[in-house]
């Protein structure tokens, strides 16, 4: 299973590195996602999530 964002749903994103010759190249941005334990209906449970949302506490931390 790919990483992703538990709470906004974000991943890696993929492109093309341009050169200044207009050489293309594939590439990824990846997401800041950390790895975070919360409390789902009693359970603990291991999840991803974007350091945005971590910063903006949208969600309970065990």
């Amino acid at each position: 299973m790919a990483k992703e964002c538990y709470v906004t749903g974000k991943k890696n994103m993929s492109g093309n590195t341009r050169s200044f010759s207009l050489n293309s190249t594939k590439r990824q941005w990846k997401a800041n996602l950390q790895k975070v334990r919360i409390e789902e209906d009693g359970k603990v449970k291991t999840v991803y999530v974007s350091a945005r949302a971590l910063k903006k506490n949208k969600l309970t931390r065990v």
